[in-house]
């Protein structure tokens, strides 16, 4: 009996540590140009938005902080990921957002790829 009631601390311990280390990352739009090759939460408002229905892959882009061409992050939703969402050029326009992902980088501008909802708040 003694043995369980020492071990419990224990674990508590190591469990809250493992916890800590598997912490996600928030950062600002600017901030995900130095977080590529991460998985983070990254957030901000998404000031212009466009599909490019007729591209390869339907993407839609959403664009954080500036617009396009001058975008400091991007969320990408591809074609064949679109009907999970709801109109997500309309929906999210407008309005601050945080995207969880793993943050790449497309011509040196950081983007994540949203391929479900959960994967997006509104603020």
């Amino acid at each position: 009996m003694h043995k369980r009631i020492a071990a419990f601390p224990i674990l508590a311990i190591v469990l809250a540590a493992t916890s800590l280390t598997h912490a996600q990352k928030t950062l600002t739009a600017a901030e995900a140009k130095d977080h590529v090759g991460e998985k983070a939460t990254v957030c901000g408002k998404v000031v212009s938005t466009r599909w490019a229905e007729t591209s390869r892959g339907s993407p839609t882009f959403l664009n954080f902080d500036q617009p396009y061409p001058d975008q400091v992050f991007t969320l990408v939703i591809w074609g064949n990921d679109r009907s999970k969402f709801d109109n997500p050029e309309t929906t999210y326009r407008g309005r601050h957002i945080c995207v969880t992902g793993k943050i790449s980088a497309f011509k040196g501008v950081p983007e994540v790829v949203a391929n479900q909802p959960a994967q997006i708040k509104v603020q």
